[in-house]
């Protein structure tokens, strides 16, 4: 998939950014940033895809993205209304405080978390919801003593998943970066035909050796595991759109069906149609 880096400026007078209803729900904007960003959603179902995640969620959602963690804009494909507010921050926003402030502990504790992103649930999505619906009318100060509050209830929260999703990679210059994305662009084209790694070597202008050693540092996985896990999120979305298991198997890549299956099992520990079964409550014979 084609992957942008996206540049963020903080808003005018202030230290962060705050977006209410971007509306880009008719584009696919697979991108990554080196700010945290807080995303709430609510009033549709839609999906949640972070990285290697792929989920639905049913109402509303909550995420604490941590830096340079890829993501999916999570109102890609609502046909429904609904209401969305971003707030995104440089890891160094609050300065050194962070880190030499004891009243801040907790919520040094939460953005450590937040690295490999961290999800919330029940009563601790409504309220901050509620309270980031309240922030976009507040003054600048305002909005910064009440986004610290935020924080602080996120940080001792109870009511959370961490998702122990991996960023795109801890260091890289502007040439890998572009590497990289010439390289999720021909996956995205390519990925329901075969693909030969002397293709993707060819983009890299690299040995075949120096390219997975510069994947595997920069994606945590070597080539084929990535591709494997693409196509896997690709036969997903086909299967969350009603697509049998035949269907989302050669529609997303794969040449074999007991291959297909062997592989989305090992990588979601679920076979496909347990995976469909679940999700939409009914499943499609093969």
């Amino acid at each position: 998939m084609k992957i942008a880096l996206e540049k963020i400026r903080p808003d005018l007078g202030s230290s962060f950014r705050i977006l209410v209803n971007p509306k880009l729900q008719d584009h696919f904007y697979w991108h990554y940033h080196p700010e945290y960003e807080i995303i709430f959603i609510t009033g549709s179902d839609g999906t949640r895809h972070i990285g290697e995640h792929l989920a639905k969620y049913e109402g509303s959602d909550l995420a604490f993205i941590g830096p340079n963690v890829p993501h999916l804009n999570f109102d890609y494909g609502i046909r429904t209304s609904y209401e969305k507010i971003v707030v995104q921050m440089s890891e160094d926003f609050l300065g050194e405080s962070l880190q030499k402030i004891p009243e801040l502990s907790e919520i040094r504790q939460l953005f450590e978390r937040a690295k490999t992103v961290v999800l919330f649930r029940g009563e601790t999505k409504r309220l901050v919801g509620e309270r980031l619906k309240q922030l976009i009318q507040a003054t600048h100060f305002r909005q910064f003593i009440d986004l610290l509050e935020i924080f602080q209830v996120l940080a001792s929260s109870h009511e959370y998943e961490v998702l122990g999703v991996q960023p795109v990679g801890q260091s890289y210059n502007l040439k890998e970066q572009q590497r990289l994305r010439n390289v999720y662009h021909f996956v995205d084209q390519h990925y329901q035909r075969r693909i030969a790694m002397s293709e993707i070597v060819a983009l890299s202008n690299l040995s075949t050796a120096a390219f997975c050693r510069y994947f595997k540092r920069m994606t945590q996985m070597t080539f084929t595991q990535f591709l494997n896990q693409y196509r896997i999120n690709q036969a997903k979305k086909l299967l969350l759109q009603d697509y049998n298991v035949t269907e989302a198997c050669y529609g997303s890549g794969f040449e074999n069906l007991s291959y297909f299956n062997k592989s989305f099992k090992k990588l979601t520990n679920e076979n496909p149609s347990e995976f469909k079964k679940r999700h939409i409550g009914r499943s499609q014979p093969n």
